[in-house]
């Protein structure tokens, strides 16, 4: 009687192909299993050379002759590569394997044929890498694993089960649960089987007991149930993963009170330490401890750590004067005050909140504290008290204070796990306490830094007008790495500076002082933009180099070097601005661009080459000169203001350039607009915001001449000089300029080089410059008295406000500046006696 195989039989998974090869060599059968092997109708087949039909071209003539000798009757069998239609392009075919076992048989007539029984490779190897991986984790799980029938029999065990429960792996096929289990269990697991073999729902960690062979004590296990299926789908049994978690159930009486213990140390790590404040962070650990730990306690910090020294008393002779800052009670009887820790004081009777106060040096107090170890102090006859924990409060190996945990009469008494448990409340309470100590030193250091290296308000400048803001990231603090600076230069010039010291606090503070000041070092040196940054770059990496190496340990130096690395990391961009051109030159140190809002337009990001942060190295910066027209606003700010965790960069980018639609508004509330506008009050990062209106300096306060290499152009300059002063109504500054300037013509045409080019500025001061085409920079030196020559240039520091000498592209310039007459005309003469000392 004919019947359909099981499902999940071994022809689920191989699906075996077949075909016939005629006397002739060509295909006259094709099943439908070979077209879904080869992917190829029975038309495009039957009737066909099979070679030419599925096989590779490269192996066609082999193939062609395994078939001469398959029709010669030789029975075979091997792996042929055959094309699939799942390559890529039109009619392009993938190759596969397959096994093929060819039968020869003759036709009706007696004619020579063959039967072609096909399986594929892949479909063989996949059963057999499942079967290994099987068979694998079946045999080799820690886990006690066994498989039921629909009968709920054992069908199999593995190797770990027959261990637990005697005899071979074979010798368990057939039994039951009730093999295994007491009759109520057993009862259970059946119960169990049945649902989840009728429902499909797992079972997960099903708790049972049972005792194995040869033992008397019960063991508990966990078991997990789940349905398995065959190939086909149809529910085969039930698989059951036991779990032996028997030490779990011996360790369920200690874990009870190890989770009591625990709830009241997360307790505390909630609630301690939620201030940086001492004597609120000692409150909080006594609101932890009574009463869920005992019924009095107190807390005594050093009066020195109180104070602000230094360094804490630590582990001295445990009689240095302390200041009991808290205490709680649970009970109504009075104040803490266990036998053998009395403190010494002036007033009679127990120790009260603020009192200061020494343990004598005999006491278990003092010794707790010397030895930073935890006494046990009985309490006497009489006393409310019948046990205390004197527990010194240690963080980062420096003892900081005394916290006494007593319990009354009638309390359970201390455990070795109550006094670990107080330990570890003291040490936590103890750490909170010394980042306070810590944060309070910081922090009043950090404000007297801060304030010092705020920038100056209402900064000034020629040719511009100047708005700035700084936020800093934590209002707690006011400490941050961001800084922005204004520098007057030569030339009624103005060098704009915004940059951002990666890292917070008072180390990164500290960082942007150093750099702030090397900033300004280095532009009242007059250099090009790109030499200041690599000047800065320098410095910066000079920052970051630990110094005393040679005195420290290696594992040391290279930990500091590690650490100041990144706080000496910053971003940086720098513009000089002239107000006489209305060009502005930036160089950029990785910082973002700067925002430039021309009158009429929206605002738009300068195209400033990045560079590389300083401190980085090795790589050159770059300028680029931008002419801005009269009445633009160009903003200089950091990251603060533009990024955030709660959206990307180019988001606050393309804000924070939509708030400055309208820059023809006052710039103070250009600013106030854009911040209000911004998401500024996260206080994720600091924030500086630079602002800046165009306002070049007028034509009528601009004299520039150019004068031919030649003596009479000293003259000529003088004259010049002179007609200038007086249309601008400084006629008190006549005599002076024109000394000064004779002064610097002279010189250039001494010393310099191409025609020589006078320029007077005019704004809050008087500048005078003369240009050459002389690449050497003037140098001031002390005339000796048979010298005929080198005094001008003392002559024009003595009557000058400031001089100097700049590069220009094409030579030098030379410039001195006059402050402008007030009140009174003032004439800047010199004296007789300078001026016999100069002659």
């Amino acid at each position: 009687m004919w019947q359909n195989s099981p499902p999940g039989s071994i022809y689920d998974y191989i699906r075996v192909a077949s075909f016939s090869i005629g006397p002739r060599g060509l295909v006259e059968q094709w099943s439908k299993r070979a077209e879904e092997l080869f992917g190829l109708p029975a038309s495009d087949v039957v009737g066909k050379d099979p070679v030419e039909a599925f096989m590779p071209p490269e192996l066609r003539t082999r193939g062609r002759h395994r078939i001469a000798e398959i029709l010669d009757g030789k029975e075979w069998t091997g792996f042929v590569p055959f094309r699939m239609p799942d390559g890529e392009g039109a009619g392009a075919r993938a190759h596969g394997m397959a096994e093929i076992y060819v039968m020869p048989s003759a036709t009706a007539d007696g004619e020579q044929a063959a039967l072609c029984l096909v399986v594929d490779v892949r479909a063989v190897r996949r059963i057999e890498t499942d079967l290994a991986a099987s068979q694998a984790i079946f045999g080799q799980s820690p886990f006690g694993f066994l498989l039921f029938g629909t009968d709920f029999t054992v069908q199999r065990a593995n190797k770990r089960f027959a261990t637990v429960f005697g005899g071979a792996v074979e010798d368990h096929r057939g039994r039951t649960v009730h093999d295994y289990l007491a009759p109520a269990e057993a009862d259970r697991m059946t119960a169990a089987l049945e649902r989840v073999l009728e429902t499909g729902e797992a079972v997960t960690d099903m708790q049972l007991v049972g005792t194995a062979p040869g033992e008397t004590e019960r063991r508990h296990w966990s078991v997990n149930l789940y349905r398995v299926h065959s190939g086909a789908g149809r529910p085969v049994g039930v698989a059951g993963l036991a779990t032996d978690v028997t030490r779990r159930h011996v360790a369920a009486r200690e874990a009870a009170d190890a989770r009591r213990n625990l709830a009241l140390l997360n307790e505390a790590g909630a609630r301690i330490g939620n201030s940086l404040d001492l004597e609120t962070t000692a409150r909080e650990l006594l609101d932890v401890a009574v009463p869920g730990f005992c019924d009095l306690a107190s807390v005594d910090l050093y009066q020195g750590l109180l104070a602000g020294d230094e360094t804490p008393p630590g582990r001295a002779d445990g009689s240095a004067e302390l200041r009991r800052v808290a205490f709680a009670s649970a009970v109504s009887e009075g104040p803490l005050a266990a036998p053998g820790c009395v403190a010494d004081g002036d007033r009679p009777g127990p120790t009260e909140v603020g009192d200061v106060h020494r343990y004598p040096f005999s006491s278990p107090c003092a010794s707790a504290l010397r030895t930073a170890r935890v006494q046990t102090v009985p309490g006497e006859d009489g006393s409310l008290v019948h046990t205390t924990l004197a527990v010194p409060m240690v963080a980062h190996d420096t003892v900081v204070g005394l916290a006494q945990f007593s319990r009354t009469k009638g309390s359970e008494p201390f455990g070795e796990r109550d006094l670990a448990l107080a330990t570890e409340l003291a040490a936590r309470a103890a750490v909170c306490i010394d980042n306070a100590r810590l944060y309070r030193r910081e922090h009043e250091r950090a404000l007297i830094l801060q304030r010092s290296l705020l920038p100056p308000g209402d900064p000034e400048a020629a040719g511009l007008d100047i708005a700035c803001r700084y936020l800093p990231g934590n209002t707690a603090t006011e400490v941050g790495g961001d800084w922005f600076d204004v520098i007057e230069l030569p030339g009624h010039r103005t060098a704009l500076v915004v940059g951002d010291v990666m890292g917070r606090g008072l180390r990164a503070a500290v960082a942007m002082g150093e750099l702030r000041t090397a900033v300004r070092t280095l532009a009242l040196l007059d250099l090009e933009p790109a030499e200041v940054l690599s000047a800065l770059d320098e410095i910066a990496r000079g920052l970051g180099t630990p110094s005393g190496a040679q005195h420290a340990s290696r594992a040391s130096h290279k930990a500091r070097e590690a650490d100041l690395s990144e706080v000496y990391l910053a971003t940086c961009v720098y513009a000089v601005y002239d107000p006489v051109t209305r060009r502005c030159t930036f160089a950029n140190a990785g910082h973002l661009p700067p925002v430039l809002v021309e009158p009429g337009e929206e605002a738009l990001l300068l195209d400033v080459p990045p560079g590389m942060p300083l401190g980085v190295g090795g790589e050159p910066f770059e300028e680029v000169e931008v002419e801005v027209p009269e009445g633009a606003l160009l903003a200089l700010y950091t990251d603060g203001l533009v990024e955030s965790r709660d959206h990307p960069l180019d988001e606050g980018l393309m804000a924070f350039r939509a708030a400055l639609t309208d820059p023809a508004h006052p710039l103070e509330d250009v600013c106030d607009h854009v911040l209000n506008t911004l998401d500024t009050r996260h206080g994720e990062d600091d924030i500086a915001l630079l602002m800046a209106r165009i306002q070049g300096m007028p034509a009528e306060s601009v004299g520039d001449w150019s004068l031919p290499r030649e003596p009479r152009s000293v003259g000529r300059a003088r004259e010049l000089a002179r007609a200038q002063l007086v249309t601008w109504g400084l006629e008190d500054l006549v005599d002076t300029t024109e000394l000064l300037v004779s002064e610097l013509v002279t010189n250039a045409l001494r010393y310099g080089e191409g025609d020589i080019r006078l320029r007077l500025l005019l704004d809050r001061t008087l500048v005078c410059e003369v240009w050459d085409a002389g690449l050497v920079q003037p140098r001031r030196r002390r005339a000796r008295d048979t010298d005929e020559g080198g005094r001008g240039l003392q002559l024009v520091g003595l009557l000058s406000a400031a001089w100097g000498s700049r590069r220009t592209p094409r030579g030098k310039t030379v410039w001195f500046e006059l402050a402008l007459p007030t009140g009174e005309a003032e004439k800047a003469e010199l004296s007789v006696d300078q001026l016999l000392s100069l002659f």
